[in-house]
Order: structure tokens, then C-alpha cells, then sequence
């Protein structure tokens, strides 16, 4: 069996930025409660995910303070 091989157009953060910005959408649509929450957290994980890739592959890499 031959792997599938698959080429992003878009950057990591970009994707992870985009998922989140959808996540917020979808959070603002719903009424209170736990789905609502849940979409939140997920937004809240993509939009650290995208900081932390650019952090990463940043020419300067630092330690956070």
C-alpha cells in the first residue's frame, strides 16, 4: 500500500488561525452551554497552537519569560 502524499497551500497558522476564526463563529451561534464552551476551548487551543509554530519557527527563538 502506497501513503497518500498531500501538499498544504496554506501555513500552519494560517489553518490553525482559520479553524479558530470558524470555532468562534460556531460558538456565537449556539446558546449557552456545554457545546458552546467546548467550541471556545478549541478556538482557544487552535489560536495557541498558531503562536506557538510562530514562535517556534521564528529566526530568534526565546524562551518565554
Amino acid at each position: 500500500m502506497q501513503r497518500r502524499y498531500f501538499r498544504q497551500t496554506s501555513s500552519l497558522e494560517e489553518r490553525l488561525a482559520e479553524q479558530a476564526r470558524l470555532l468562534r463563529q460556531k460558538a456565537r451561534s449556539l446558546p449557552p452551554g456545554i457545546e458552546r464552551e467546548q467550541a471556545i476551548r478549541k478556538a482557544r487551543q487552535a489560536e495557541t497552537g498558531a503562536q506557538i509554530s510562530e514562535w517556534l519557527s521564528s529566526p530568534r527563538v526565546l524562551a518565554p519569560k
